[in-house]
């Protein structure tokens, strides 16, 4: 009996999205959108062009933007909850944090670790911001103002301030977005660090398409709103989804290291924005 409830426990753990419709009151930009589980401990990569609703879709996980359908996250719809609710289990994190907030770095990630619910001592929860700003390379930032730092340092304390949260599904829409080289690989590389050891499911959107096929589990290939694949990065971005969402003539060789890059060779349309 244990076996088949643990058995059943673990077919249920993940992110299913069914027929989900996604916008604004008078436009939808997600149509009729189903996808796979995505399972826990995994990041899954919206990849697509400008306008193709990766930003919408990832709003509208979050409880921001009008939506229908199912969203049910470890059997649990999360469309059927309350918002604060929902809220517990979901963290969403935009490409900038609000512009004004004078407030130290440490106690912004304080504030947000309250409002996720999580109780403690002052000097328990003060050790593991720091221990979370370590580990983003952050920690002589403690004790700077929000309202001081560049954009890169702002997306690192969202990133922290997502984390601490402790949410079984973390939305990052365009993370790398301020970030320099250097930066960019070891957020993604704590990402994915991070989505396996609290077994979390971790949706991210990015631009540059060598990410997903370096640090992405799963990916999921939008345009005009429709899901045109998904699967294993290699599986998904070939020559021809390239073509076809991008207009770009394109190819997929690995390196000297046998990582696999996407190199452009021309246009087979014209970009329209």
């Amino acid at each position: 009996m244990q076996q088949n409830t643990a058995t059943l426990h673990s077919a249920m753990q993940g992110l299913q999205i069914r027929h989900f419709t996604a916008g604004y009151p008078k436009r939808a930009v997600i149509g009729d959108l189903s996808v796979p589980k995505l399972p826990r401990g995994e990041i899954t990569v919206l990849l697509g062009p400008n306008g193709s609703g990766k930003s919408t879709l990832l709003r509208a996980l979050a409880g921001l933007n009008r939506a229908q359908g199912e969203l049910i996250l470890d059997g649990h719809d999360l469309m059927q909850m309350p918002f604060a609710k929902r809220a517990e289990q979901v963290v969403y994190l935009p490409q900038s944090l609000p512009a004004g907030v004078h407030l130290h770095v440490l106690e912004s990630i304080i504030v947000a670790q309250r409002a996720s619910g999580s109780q403690g001592s002052q000097a328990k929860t003060s050790a593991q911001v720091m221990a979370l700003l370590r580990l983003l390379g952050i920690e002589h930032l403690a004790l700077s103002y929000l309202d001081q730092l560049s954009g890169g340092q702002k997306q690192l304390v969202g990133l922290a301030q997502s984390l601490i949260r402790q949410p079984s599904l973390l939305l990052l829409d365009e993370p790398l977005s301020a970030l320099d080289l250097n930066y960019q690989f070891h957020v993604m590389d704590l990402v994915r660090q991070e989505t396996r050891k609290r077994n979390i499911i971790t949706v991210v959107v990015v631009h540059d398409i060598n990410i997903a096929l370096r640090h992405g589990d799963n990916v999921l290939m939008l345009k005009d709103g429709q899901l045109i694949a998904d699967g294993k990065p290699e599986a998904v971005i070939t020559a021809e989804s390239l073509a076809q969402v991008y207009g770009v003539r394109g190819r997929i060789e690995r390196c000297s290291q046998g990582t696999p890059q996407v190199l452009i060779d021309g246009l087979v349309a014209t970009p329209t924005l």
